[in-house]
């Protein structure tokens, strides 16, 4: 289960240019506290879905999306979380239906025109009130990281992951803290109150740290062989953001807050590692998942671009949703530059950073560019939800 923690480094409070920015919301009843009901006239809507000059579309994406949405909402663990849901008129029943008639519409539609056009026609959007009543929404990123490890300690792979204690739900509170587990320097060793549960190490504590934030990896061993781990469960702490802790203190400047820019800082002065990871006393566990696709919280795969991360306290489960919100791409040099995009997307994950209705991250794959692109990630936007009319 990928369960993402966010990179969360901080928000940069940009305007993400949204027709809708500054669109009135209007209650659609009394006790929808974080979904207000919009009109669908002024929406732009993705067009990314069958491509532009000459580059090819991810319509296969978006229907392996919406398929493991559907699959998620069949389920009784479904059944079960929307009966928790408080947002009035949204359950199960019409989630499903939705993207039943959605990915209808997606199959026999000749392109974005098309389908435009009947998602205006059946469907109403409700918007997160975001983080000022309003409809701002922080975005962030966050994607599944590839390293190497080796399976034995040596010399140069130091830093462990650990598995899930089998005793975890009978410790005592407060839970032990990350500097308890790993030490000031994370190399604590056999003195730690995890030793014997190492399940591999890295090389790198930076890397080590990454894969506690992004709550999954994919690892090449120094055997030959890839192991592929996921998120085993964490200690009772509340996840802290170390990008903030660095604004805090005056390293970085909010705006230039970026993943880039807080790598660039340790790498500079690796001691201080020692000073901020602590910080963050959360300790994630891990387990391998055999080759499995990285997994979100809801138990089915994320989609690179396609899969989202929100607080299902607030936000509907497997839903539909529309993004609109500056994302980072390859231009023809290969360089990452932002573009104002619309795009729909599975809500399928959630995250320990990401709490109330102006929190998103999305999910951008595996690998480097992955890595690369979720660290940019910086700005706000807007979310939608489409639903049919009833």
């Amino acid at each position: 289960m990928l369960v993402c923690l966010s990179l969360s480094w901080g928000m940069a409070f940009l305007n993400s240019g949204s027709v809708l920015a500054n669109v009135p919301l209007r209650p659609l009843a009394k006790d929808s506290l974080e979904l207000r009901g919009i009109q669908l006239d002024e929406l732009g809507f993705d067009d990314q879905i069958w491509g532009q000059l000459g580059q090819p579309g991810d319509k296969q994406a978006l229907l392996t999306a919406i398929d493991h949405s559907l699959r998620y909402l069949q389920t009784s663990r479904a059944q079960n979380a929307y009966r928790r849901y408080r947002v009035a008129g949204i359950t199960r029943d019409r989630v499903l239906r939705s993207l039943l008639r959605f990915r209808e519409l997606l199959v026999w539609s000749s392109g974005p025109t098309e389908l435009e056009a009947a998602v205006k026609r059946e469907f109403v959007l409700y918007q997160s009130v975001g983080k000022d009543n309003r409809g701002t929404v922080s975005f962030t990123g966050y994607f599944e990281p590839t390293y190497a490890a080796s399976r034995i300690p040596t010399a140069e792979y130091r830093y462990p992951l650990y598995r899930r204690p089998p005793n975890l739900e009978r410790w005592s509170y407060p839970h032990p803290s990350r500097l308890d587990i790993e030490g000031i320097d994370g190399l604590l060793g056999d003195k730690s109150p995890l030793h014997g549960l190492e399940l591999v190490w890295l090389r790198d504590r930076m890397e080590a740290f990454l894969v506690h934030v992004q709550g999954s990896a994919r690892l090449q061993l120094t055997d030959g062989t890839a192991m592929t781990i996921g998120y085993a469960g964490s200690t009772n702490y509340s996840y802290t953001s170390v990008g903030k802790e660095l604004v805090k203190d005056g390293i970085i400047r909010r705006e230039d807050l970026t993943l880039p820019a807080v790598l660039a800082y340790f790498r500079a002065s690796p001691e201080e590692m020692n000073r901020y990871l602590p910080r963050n006393r959360s300790y994630v566990f891990f387990q391998e998942t055999n080759g499995r696709q990285a997994t979100g919280s809801l138990g089915v795969p994320v989609i690179a671009d396609r899969s989202i991360a929100t607080d299902k306290s607030v936000m509907p489960p497997g839903a539909l949703a529309l993004i609109q919100v500056q994302l980072p791409y390859p231009n023809a040099n290969g360089q990452l530059e932002f573009r104002q995009v619309s795009r729909y997307v599975l809500d399928h994950d959630t995250g320990g950073a990401i709490r109330g209705a102006g929190r998103v991250d999305v999910f951008m794959g595996t690998g480097p560019l992955a890595g690369d692109r979720a660290g940019l990630i910086n700005n706000t936007g807007q979310l939608y939800y489409l639903l049919l009319e009833r």
